[in-house]
């Protein structure tokens, strides 16, 4: 039984060493002997059709709208596209006041999710790209720019940056640990862009060709089904840590605990239904990246088992005591994080466990037959207090706000 034991712990540290390590090491190898340069080119500026999915967006969708339609693009070259999944704020009211030729919006009378949205967007969108955002994230004017540049290489199929949080409430255990994650897997994703293969996207700012859209299932991640199908297709996706697309992060444990659930059981999904787009090396991230992660729960379960039945040996004593302080200190970022505080020394810990236990429930929960084609967006993430933000929370001033940046933007050359 000591030697099962000794087995299964040392199986344990070993996979989650190759997850959150080795990975990263043998794709910065990888790099060194075979990566991809794409050929980019300033002056290559094709027409952009930008795809947002609105469901009770009032404090948010205002200020969207003028900051895209604000942005430093060639004005006859943009479009931008919302659709309104049946919202009953006061969405619609806002949308209603928009005037600009560049601006479209499409109505869903019954709620239908966020992919069956942007698929009906998809059918009016004439543009040679498309850009996909969320309506609560703040790009910055030159971003899309920075963006299309990397298309003028054929090759190239999908282009994605990097998500960071807006500095609100800046001691909160998860917005610290939000952030942590954010840069480690823009490191990640760096590395995946050196051999041209981001296994996936960033869902607040992508762009993609338009000839290789593909209509989206209803209960996958947009973000993971359109890389996986270009992919698959042979083209390249690439990250650009230039572009960056900002978001207030929820502070609510319960909040992040779902946003992570629902993610990962719409993972397990797309990584069953899409299997057949994942070969060769897509199929070794894909493994490497996102299922050994989506059952990180079990090394872990193992390690604390495994060593109690070591204890008796002194090495295998100290490795317990080091869990014990581990998992002692995730229960302290877990009481900070309800009271809103942060500690560097609590707060990883807490998030560690935070985001392996929710991607666990969500994979038993998808595998049990549980779909997450529609769901509420995580409430403190919206009606960000930024300047943009704050202008557009109420009708009257979001209505004014539109009007001046419309004028603003039809300056753009």
């Amino acid at each position: 039984m000591t030697r099962v034991s000794e087995f299964l712990f040392w199986v344990s540290l070993a996979w989650l060493a190759y997850v959150y390590i080795g990975y990263p090491a043998f794709l910065w190898l990888g790099g060194l002997f075979k990566s991809f340069h794409p050929r980019t080119s300033d002056s290559y500026l094709p027409r952009v059709s930008v795809l947002i999915s609105a469901r009770n967006e009032q404090n948010d969708i205002g200020w969207k709208i003028a900051e895209t339609l604000a942005w430093d693009y060639p004005r006859e070259q943009l479009e931008l596209l919302v659709a309104s999944d049946a919202s009953d704020d006061g969405t619609d009211e806002i949308l209603a006041k928009v005037n600009d030729p560049r601006f479209q919006v499409l109505r869903l009378e019954k709620r239908s999710g966020k992919n069956e949205a942007l698929n009906r967007l998809n059918d009016l969108a004439k543009g040679e790209l498309l850009f996909f955002t969320d309506a609560n994230s703040h790009i910055e004017p030159d971003c899309l720019r920075k963006m299309v540049r990397h298309f003028a290489d054929s090759r190239v199929g999908c282009v994605t940056g990097v998500e960071r949080t807006l500095l609100e409430k800046e001691n909160s255990a998860v917005v610290t640990g939000t952030r942590a994650s954010l840069g480690y897997e823009s490191l990640v994703n760096a590395l995946e862009s050196r051999i041209g293969s981001v296994l996936v996207a960033d869902g607040s700012i992508f762009c993609i060709r338009t000839r290789l859209f593909s209509t989206l299932q209803r209960d996958l991640a947009n973000d993971f089904e359109l890389p996986a199908q270009i992919g698959a297709c042979g083209h390249a996706l690439l990250f650009d840590p230039l572009v960056v697309s900002f978001e207030k992060s929820t502070s609510s444990p319960a909040e992040e605990f779902n946003r992570k659930r629902r993610i990962c059981g719409q993972g397990i999904l797309g990584f069953w239904r899409l299997r057949h787009c994942f070969t060769g090396l897509r199929a070794w991230q894909l493994f490497s990246r996102k299922f050994l992660r989506w059952f990180g729960v079990v090394p872990l379960t193992l390690m604390v088992l495994s060593n109690l039945w070591l204890a008796s040996h002194s090495f295998y004593a100290l490795t317990l005591v080091l869990q014990v302080i581990f998992y002692s200190l995730a229960l302290v970022g877990w009481s900070l994080a309800k009271w809103q505080q942060s500690t560097s020394v609590a707060t990883f810990p807490f998030f560690f466990v935070l985001v392996n236990i929710a991607a666990f429930v969500g994979v038993v929960q998808a595998l049990s037959g549980k779909r997450f084609g529609v769901w509420e967006s995580a409430a403190l993430s919206r009606g960000s207090r930024a300047t943009l933000a704050e202008e557009g929370r109420s009708h009257p001033v979001g209505e004014a706000i539109l009007q001046s940046r419309t004028q603003s933007g039809s300056r753009n050359t």
